[in-house]
């Protein structure tokens, strides 16, 4: 269990990639640095394609969480 408190969740449970990277990249224009946002995600790729991202994007990757039949992927907008 992660001590990220997320400010805004994403849930893109159910999402085919790139669906749930599509969805974290166009939340995050519109959010605030410093923002931790949890991309909850079903998709098994999304635990190496959003981490690529947020570090080529220069956001911060927190914590990757696994639960029973998806994933939470926590990271804070830069």
């Amino acid at each position: 269990m992660t001590d990220a408190n997320p400010d805004v969740t994403i849930d893109s449970r159910g999402a085919t990639c790139p669906g749930p990277l599509m969805d974290l990249i166009g939340k995050v224009k519109t959010l605030d640095p410093g923002t931790v946002v949890e991309l909850q995600t079903t998709a098994r790729n999304s635990r190496t394609d959003v981490p690529e991202w947020l570090e080529k994007a220069g956001h911060e990757l927190l914590e990757i969480e696994e639960h029973d039949d998806h994933w939470s992927i926590y990271l804070e907008v830069n």
